[in-house]
């Protein structure tokens, strides 16, 4: 694991944005993009967000989820073709550039969540159809579902911002996406979740949740942007969730959820200015996202100096030539 002075004294020098000369960028909430030609390169910053906002930034962070994609990119290949083309530096991805299907695919294996398009926060307040789903009474915090349940959302954020509450019959009828198309994208998420947990099992993790964005290529269907991440997906520690669950304790993470808790115990869920992380918070977090990455993959996570964008902007050069 990466030493805590090491951490320390990355924070002040992470990679919160990066700008290639003469290229138009556009800027997500994590990744930074450049369109050139029939590709897409994204770099994926340091930038942390969470409840929709961009909280601060988290040495180390882009990496992990740049090169976590591209494992599970290359382990999902033959569920759906992705976007991804290459990886030329650990912070970033050179895609296929996608028309992007305005709806996130939200697959959720538990009843769990603390941000307000979670089910378990519509189902504590009262609600018991939810997505258009229907929930029995009963149920527990961090229960397992029955089966995965797909809860889609709008990409990009609804009109304050947040992410949109969706159901299939909306998706539909709103046009965002035909049936045939839909039911595609629906089976396809299904079955990624299905490898996903299968894969996360045997390194002793649970995938409790997660989202999936799919776009156009040449017309045809095609994963994109990012695939069971610490961003993308929540992850619990299998040995201690049996017993944790039993006692009505929180399951041990390894994802972002513990960011989430941390604001959410400050009374913050998205809505005003956030706190401020504490260098001893950072420094956890970066931790975390670290060894989910080593856990998953089976590699050990290779560090680097900071700053990184000199070397970003030369790497991506040599592309754009």
């Amino acid at each position: 694991m990466i030493q805590k002075q090491t951490l320390l004294k990355s924070i002040p020098l992470v990679l919160k944005s990066v700008n290639l000369p003469g290229v138009k960028k556009q800027q997500g909430k994590v990744r930074d993009i450049f369109i050139t030609g029939n590709k897409r390169i994204l770099i994926t910053t340091d930038r942390q967000s969470a409840f929709d906002v961009i909280l601060g930034c988290i040495p180390f962070k882009g990496a992990v989820l740049n090169q976590l994609a591209a494992f599970w990119f290359k382990k999902t290949k033959k569920i759906i073709p992705n976007h991804l083309i290459s990886v030329p530096d650990p912070n970033v991805t050179v895609a296929h550039n996608c028309d992007p299907i305005p709806v996130e695919m939200v697959v959720r294996g538990y009843i769990s969540g603390v941000t307000k398009t979670s089910i378990w926060y519509s189902y504590k307040n009262g609600e018991r159809f939810i997505y258009g789903l229907k929930f029995p009474d009963g149920l527990h915090k961090n229960e397992r579902l029955p089966k995965p349940v797909i809860t889609p959302t709008t990409h990009g954020g609804g009109k304050d911002g947040h992410d949109e509450r969706l159901t299939r019959e909306e998706i539909i009828k709103r046009g965002l996406v035909s049936q045939k198309l839909y039911d595609q994208i629906e089976k396809t998420s299904l079955a990624l979740f299905d490898l996903g947990t299968n894969l996360c099992e045997k390194r002793g993790l649970i995938l409790v949740d997660t989202k999936y964005e799919f776009g156009l290529h040449n017309g045809k269907l095609m994963l994109i942007d990012e695939i069971h991440t610490p961003d993308s997906s929540r992850f619990w520690i299998k040995k201690t969730y049996a017993k944790r669950f039993k006692e009505g304790t929180e399951p041990e993470n390894f994802d972002k959820e513990f960011l989430r808790l941390w604001y959410a115990k400050k009374g913050y869920r998205g809505d005003g200015p956030p706190p401020p992380m504490t260098d001893e918070f950072i420094i956890e977090v970066a931790r975390r996202y670290i060894a989910v990455y080593e856990k998953i993959t089976g590699k050990k996570f290779k560090a680097f100096s900071y700053p990184i964008e000199e070397r970003i902007i030369k790497r991506v050069k040599k592309i754009l030539l």
